[in-house]
């Protein structure tokens, strides 16, 4: 594999934007973490954990098993474990995703799969949104408690101190 050094800018969120691409091509296996600088291009297969500064593009015969760290991803294969994305999550209409995902945005075309659960917001702010959360309840008031019932000396002692 051939590799060039190109002069590298910051993107919002801090990616780097460079011209050369990580390319995992189709029928190749991987066992193992993956830790990018810049953006990756899985075509093959990955059992193991991605953390790239980058865009992720998940090809559509793509597969990868694991945690997945990362500025952007776009898929269009097939993805397994707990995705956590500071900006776009994109599914495109062949992708297939089981896991949980946490992500400033959602893009979903039709046809795309997904199971899990998906928590959305801004990450940066910590503002979140979470589709399973049930709305806010007031909490409930308790009824006030009733007084105990006086005695019948102090009833007494009571009317007494209203004739006077």
């Amino acid at each position: 594999m051939k590799f060039r050094m190109t002069k590298q800018t910051t993107k919002p969120y801090g990616e780097v934007q460079s011209q050369a691409i990580n390319v995992i091509s189709e029928g190749t296996v991987i066992k193992g973490d993956i830790i990018a600088s810049g953006d990756i291009r899985i075509d093959g297969e990955l059992n193991g954990n991605i953390k790239a500064k980058g865009r992720l593009v998940v090809g559509p015969k793509g597969k990868i098993e694991g945690e997945i760290n990362c500025n952007n991803i776009e898929i269009s294969g097939y993805i397994k474990g707990k995705i956590n994305v500071i900006d776009l999550f994109g599914m495109k209409s062949t992708a297939n995703v089981t896991g949980d995902i946490v992500a400033a945005k959602l893009s979903v075309e039709p046809g795309s799969m997904f199971t899990g659960t998906c928590t959305m917001g801004d990450q940066k702010l910590g503002v979140t949104k979470t589709g399973s959360e049930k709305p806010t309840e007031k909490p409930t008031e308790k009824p006030a408690e009733k007084p105990a019932e006086k005695s019948s000396i102090e009833k007494a002692k009571e009317k007494n101190q209203k004739k006077f």
